[in-house]
């Protein structure tokens, strides 16, 4: 995330938990939500302040001028989320916030704007720790993982954003040969076909931002042309895919049909047991689908040490990712990760497994004093 706002120009980049705060213009969040691949949201900071109760939190909410941004006539949701709170009701912050919103409009504009919790034109986020709270716009509106194409879900399916940034934690690059033996709707592939095409995530759907007051149009249709022109149609990339499941192949066939990526992806139905490596080297990428399509504990623990003398024997001098919730992979598959990566798919904690294949094993090598890490 760091190195797409670094790319984007943005200043003052500082990645804090669970987000990237960074300054620049306005202008600069229209790219962000196009071009990003990794955010969930882009929120707009309007208030950081020190509070001690609800009151302080209602003062700072009410002062700000909200018909700057949005109307009257618009629908408005208000979401807080907190950490080490003091407050003994968040319900009771976010009525605060909401009635400050509604107050502040009554007094400029002699009318208040209507509360939608399911489908609001305006989102406003509040956080609070321990002593500052921190009011945002929601500039995005749909989470940013909802891409600009309508995809068929297969069953269990992984976040857009999420599968983009496995794929730059696994330092994959075009040059570089994909498989993905589990690959269920094709979602990792497809974001990597995207990636080699240089075609921006946010194209083809709409974004809050675009329902502000002082929204430039015009602007906003140059920006989604250039990145469209910026778009690679020939690329010559490996993309590989597989899955036993047939009902769900058919429907990462059909997804990559409907993006015109039939010819970057390979797809073949199949049993990752019984795979070979379609190149020499390269990087396995996988999402497992743990304790639903493989089966409980008992199929599981049968499977996965199956999976590992696969990769031994098969895949030497490629590297392996497993992203999963499962904290007995490294166990079950007999390897010994080079690396973890904590990470959350929702709420779900999970680990990126790296697992470099070397010849004659990874344990083998250490024990001989030659290193892989």
């Amino acid at each position: 995330m760091v190195q797409e706002l670094e790319r984007l120009g943005a200043l003052a980049i500082d990645a804090t938990q669970g987000g990237v705060e960074f300054q620049g213009s306005f202008t600069l969040g229209y790219y962000v939500n196009l071009e990003s691949r990794i955010a969930s949201r882009v929120l707009l900071q309007l208030a950081k302040e020190a509070y001690h109760s609800e009151h302080d939190i209602y003062r700072i909410v009410f002062r700000l001028a909200w018909w700057e941004w949005f109307t009257v006539q618009q629908t408005i949701k208000v979401k807080v989320q907190a950490k080490r709170c003091p407050l003994a009701s968040l319900d009771f912050v976010t009525l605060r916030i909401k009635d400050a919103v509604c107050d502040a409009f009554m007094k400029k504009k002699k009318a208040r704007p209507h509360v939608d919790t399911h489908n609001p034109d305006i989102q406003i986020v509040g956080f609070l720790d321990e002593r500052r709270v921190t009011v945002y716009l929601d500039t995005s509106g749909e989470p940013l993982f909802k891409r600009g194409w309508s995809q068929i879900r297969a069953e269990a399916p992984i976040r857009e954003n999420l599968a983009a940034g496995l794929l730059r934690l696994a330092g994959w690059t075009e040059a570089l040969p994909l498989l993905d033996p589990m690959c269920g709707g094709g979602t990792i592939l497809i974001e990597a076909a995207h990636m080699a095409k240089r075609v921006a995530p946010g194209l083809g759907r709409r974004f809050a931002f675009q329902t502000f007051q002082g929204f430039d149009a015009q602007l906003w249709d140059n920006i989604c042309r250039a990145s469209v022109e910026k778009q690679q149609a020939a690329v010559s990339v490996s993309l590989f895919g597989s899955d036993r499941n047939e009902k769900v192949l058919r429907i990462a066939e059909m997804n990559c049909q409907t993006l015109g990526l039939s010819k970057m992806i390979t797809l073949q139905h199949a049993d990752v047991l019984t795979l070979d490596a379609p190149r020499k080297e390269g990087i396995l990428l996988s999402n497992p689908p743990y304790g639903v399509r493989l089966g409980e504990y008992a199929e599981l623990a049968e499977f996965y040490p199956q999976f590992g003398d696969v990769l031994k024997k098969k895949f030497f001098g490629w590297r392996a990712y497993i992203f999963t919730a499962d904290r007995r992979v490294p166990k079950m598959i007999r390897l010994l990760p080079t690396r973890k990566v904590p990470l959350f798919n929702g709420d779900l904690e999970c680990r990126l497994y790296e697992f470099k294949l070397v010849q004659g094993g990874h344990r083998k090598r250490r024990r001989s004093g030659v290193g892989t890490h």
